[in-house]
């Protein structure tokens, strides 16, 4: 124990042992001389719950430093009032031999001092002991009986009352008295706590005095309500008050609201009575009360836990998005320059068979790579929960005709058969989000082309018509690796995919987590049935209502000639030469610039018919250079402007559309999104 606890603790019993010696003295010559009835028994005896609580509470030394105090003041309490010396050591033996067998008890129930901050904590007192009382008036009553001629029944009655009362209301007192919590509970000022106790005594005094007519039960409000201002605390002092008051009024026979009537030993076990239930209404009701304190704490502690946590995590969420959205833009601002030079030598007629063939793979990893960068930021929007679903009718069947078909080239290329079975009986359209479907299966087929060698790879749709909702069965069954059975639970979790199936992973290892959060946010279940060596099945079942076919698009007219006056803004050189390249191949007459203000500048003096806009520039950014643009008169503020911007992440692509911008291009640049999304804004008519 370090020191300063040490030195605390050792005040804390020595005030402890001064405290007790003073209440035990104190109640010893009060119980002697003011609560004695016609057999020499005190209606009242707090002294020996007083030492009780010494003992389970002090060290070994001040033990045995209170238990002489009790002995000593005990025969000399006794011998003052005219007890013989066999009697008062036959009192003391009797009372020392009490409080040792309850120190006793509480040693092996408890281990320590009992401690009374519950209602089954205080019912758990009495039980234990009112038997010790019991047997402790047995012992006196037979030992006056035999020696000294004493009534043994009306003896009992007397020491049993004496002890039951004493430690039935004192010990709990006392213990409430020196738990430290309960005197942590309530910091109620000491006036409050002076003027409620006084008020207690006051109308104790009021009811118990022979010349008033006050009725006793006027003493259980003003007890309450020191129970509920000061706790177990105020509790206990406020019944000591009553008792400490009433007893001697009533051992004098003066007062009649307590039964004297019958004369004083009645109106002493009358108040004993009254005491007792008093006592314990009172503790009960405060305890509740601190119940609740200590509940309504817990509950402002843990939602403050809450609170910090959230912020915490909101906090964590934050820096996790602030580095995939860094880590992002810097790996896409190289790569738009890898695979943007990789296209336009691929368009070139003079490349050897050989280089062509290095220049495809050096375009394929690049892929690879964006298909990585994509799940990794698809993953941060599952765990954001920003999926959001776009159902509308969807014909499943051609949807995953459509699937294998993009998926085609990659299956033959490695040698493998792939098979297609749809069995779909009513050729019904259903409410799908089919974006979110094909990435489900363009999933897992990848994952079956990665890990199936030789063989096929099976794709099947079944389709079970409902009453309301049909059953949608997604099936991809490869003659692959497989999987053995106590590593399937480690699928659809991130990055765990690829260690199940015990290859080396050449991906983010988040294709099934991905998966199973989409088909999770559909609604439905995904799954895997296995065989090591023989091959998997990876299925997902979807619930989907029928809906009527939408009616077909207008036709379009034939596809014009790409013309049009275009504006390239982008700082770096690299990026800016091939936009530039690839628009101008693409037939547009094209302007660049080299900085935000630089855009400014061409755009107030050349009505563009579109403009491609980086985000990350010195000086004016690409939102601050869009809405400056957006700024100018018709018809050099209307053009189309497109962000063409390594921040690919959903937050960083609605400040686009917020500054003014109508679509965005995440870098490294396709060549045919690139395409497709000017030739769809150049046909539109103008802003404004």
């Amino acid at each position: 124990m370090p020191q300063g606890l040490a030195q605390h603790e050792r005040r804390r019993q020595a005030a402890l042992l001064q405290g007790l010696s003073v209440a035990l003295v104190g109640g010893l010559f009060f119980s002697e001389f003011l609560t004695r009835t016609i057999l020499g028994v005190a209606a009242f005896w707090p002294a020996n719950a007083l030492l009780a609580a010494g003992l389970v509470a002090l060290t070994p030394k001040r033990r045995l430093a209170l238990a002489s105090v009790f002995v000593a003041f005990h025969v000399a309490a006794d011998l003052l009032v005219g007890d013989s010396v066999p009697r008062a050591l036959l009192y003391a033996a009797i009372d020392t031999l009490e409080a040792l067998a309850l120190w006793w008890v509480c040693v092996r129930l408890w281990g320590r001092a009992p401690r009374v901050r519950t209602m089954r904590a205080l019912a758990v007192l009495p039980a234990v002991t009112t038997p010790i009382a019991a047997v402790s008036a047995t012992i006196c009553a037979a030992v006056l009986s035999l020696s000294f001629g004493e009534p043994l029944l009306k003896t009992w009655v007397d020491w049993f009352l004496r002890g039951a009362l004493g430690l039935a209301v004192v010990l709990p007192a006392a213990l409430v008295l020196i738990d430290s919590q309960h005197r942590r509970a309530y910091r109620v000022s000491l006036v409050e706590q002076g003027s409620l106790l006084f008020a207690v005594a006051a109308v104790t005094l009021l009811c118990a005095h022979p010349l008033s007519g006050a009725p006793p039960f006027l003493i259980f409000p003003i007890a309450l309500v020191a129970a509920y201002r000061l706790g177990a605390r105020g509790a206990a002092m406020a019944c000591l008050i009553v008792a400490l008051i009433t007893l001697p009024i009533a051992m004098s026979g003066a007062s009649p609201r307590f039964n004297a009537i019958l004369g004083p030993t009645a109106q002493a076990r009358t108040i004993q009575i009254f005491i007792a239930v008093l006592f314990y209404t009172c503790m009960a009701a405060s305890l509740v009360l601190a119940q609740q304190d200590r509940l309504r704490r817990l509950l402002q502690r843990r939602e403050q836990l809450t609170r910090v946590a959230r912020a915490r995590a909101l906090a964590a969420t934050e820096a996790k998005t602030e580095f995939l959205a860094t880590m992002s833009h810097e790996i896409r601002t190289p790569l738009n320059s890898v695979l943007g030079f990789a296209q336009l030598l691929a368009k070139r007629d003079d490349l050897s068979p050989d280089a062509r063939r290095q220049v495809n793979l050096i375009d394929s990893a690049g892929a690879a790579l964006v298909t990585v960068l994509d799940d990794i930021l698809d993953f941060s929007r599952v765990e954001a929960g920003q999926i959001e679903l776009q159902p509308q009718p969807t014909s499943a069947a051609e949807l995953v005709r459509e699937t294998v078909a993009i998926m085609a080239p990659e299956v033959r290329a490695k040698g493998l058969e792939l098979d297609l079975d749809v069995i779909d009986p009513d050729h019904r359209h259903h409410d799908l989000d089919a974006d979110r479907v094909r990435q489900v299966l363009i999933n897992l087929l990848n994952n079956a082309i990665r890990f199936t060698d030789q063989g096929r790879i099976s794709v099947r749709l079944i389709i079970d018509p409902g009453a309301a909702t049909d059953r949608l069965r997604f099936e991809i069954v490869d003659t692959g690796v497989g999987i053995a059975l106590e590593k399937q639970a480690l699928l659809f979790q991130r990055a765990s995919a690829d260690v199940a199936l015990g290859r080396m992973p050449s991906g983010a290892g988040l294709g099934l987590a991905i998966c199973r959060a989409l088909v999770d946010a559909m609604g439905g279940k995904i799954g895997v049935d296995s065989v090591p060596g023989r091959g998997s099945c990876f299925w997902f079942e979807l619930s989907a209502r029928r809906v009527e076919r939408a009616a077909a698009p207008a036709p379009t007219p034939a596809a014009e000639a790409a013309v049009g006056r275009v504006l390239v803004v982008d700082d770096h050189p690299i990026n800016l030469e091939i936009a530039a390249t690839l628009m101008s191949m693409a037939g547009y007459e094209v302007d660049q610039a080299e900085s935000g203000g630089q855009a400014v500048d061409r755009a107030r003096s050349t009505a563009y018919d579109l403009i491609l806009m980086d985000m990350h520039m010195p000086e004016m950014d690409g939102l601050q250079a869009t809405r400056a643009i957006r700024a100018l008169p018709a018809p050099f503020g209307t053009a189309p402007i497109i962000a063409m911007s390594a921040d690919a992440l959903p937050a960083q692509v609605e400040r686009c559309y917020a500054a003014g911008m109508v679509d965005h291009i995440p870098k490294p640049v396709q060549r045919e999104t690139l395409y497709a999304k000017v030739e769809r804004w150049r046909r539109k008519p103008t802003l404004r």
